[in-house]
């Protein structure tokens, strides 16, 4: 009975496994359940509270709309996602979508499975170049286009800047001329940014309970890089939509 449902945390990494313990899916609430309390094999995804809407200290109207935001290359997998554990991942994740209503927060479309359109967060951070801090200030719902066009480099990378140029463009208004300028002025504050090593200031999350994990070294970026660029390429090859892996150049792409 829809009473005697557990919630349950499931990071998406392991729905196969909880699936094939007992877990079931209400697609409704989005959300992993157990059919009935006590089945052991679900203890390790037991729920923990709901992370509050508003985070400690979140601003939500810092980094409204659609606009390219480049991590420093210094910066490369240390953001939220590789810096909470998993399950608390997917307790941020939940609560950003409820709080966005299931849409994007740039352009306002929701998930759409045909179109291979889905909901991901992103991370908005303040950068004081005093004290080399990189504080995060919000998270943010963005779909796949936007949030494709907000890591430009990435979408560089994959072969993908034609579209995300476009999309850039479709959703803000802008002209090609300001949208060209808008590109290469984020190039060049994100050369700037990668000079330096940033600290990290994590405590709108720490303040609300999530669990920190600890990030990856420096030396172990490249390989986490190419292991992401290589299962990216594998999803599309799947999808039949083959990208280019290998980087190419372009006029807004960094020398060296």
């Amino acid at each position: 009975m829809a009473q005697d449902r557990v919630w349950l945390d499931v990071p998406f990494g392991e729905k196969d496994e909880a699936k094939a313990a007992g877990a079931r899916w209400d697609p409704g609430a989005k959300r992993w359940y157990a059919p009935r309390p006590g089945i052991a094999g679900l203890a390790r995804w037991s729920a923990r509270e709901d992370v509050p809407e508003l985070l400690p200290g979140e601003d939500r109207h810092f980094g409204s709309g659609l606009f390219v935001d480049l991590v420093p290359s210094s910066c490369w997998f240390t953001n939220v996602r590789y810096c909470v554990s998993v399950q608390d991942w997917e307790r941020l994740r939940r609560m950003l979508l409820r709080r966005a209503r299931y849409q994007c927060e740039a352009c306002e479309r929701g998930e759409d499975r045909d179109a291979k359109r889905w909901l991901e967060a992103h991370e908005r951070w303040s950068f004081d170049a005093s004290t080399l801090t990189q504080k995060l200030v919000r998270l943010i719902c963005l779909c796949t286009d936007c949030h494709q066009t907000t890591h430009y480099g990435l979408a560089q990378v994959r072969g993908r800047d034609a579209a995300a140029f476009a999309h850039l463009r479709a959703v803000t208004g802008m002209s090609e001329q300001a949208a060209q300028d808008h590109v290469r002025d984020a190039f060049e504050v994100w050369q700037r940014r990668s000079q330096a090593s940033w600290s990290l200031d994590l405590t709108m999350l720490t303040d609300a309970g999530i669990t920190l994990a600890k990030p990856p070294h420096a030396h172990e970026r490249g390989e986490i890089a190419e292991h992401e660029l290589r299962v990216a390429h594998q999803r599309e090859i799947e999808d039949r939509q083959p990208v280019a892996v290998a980087p190419r150049r372009s006029r807004w792409w960094p020398r060296g």
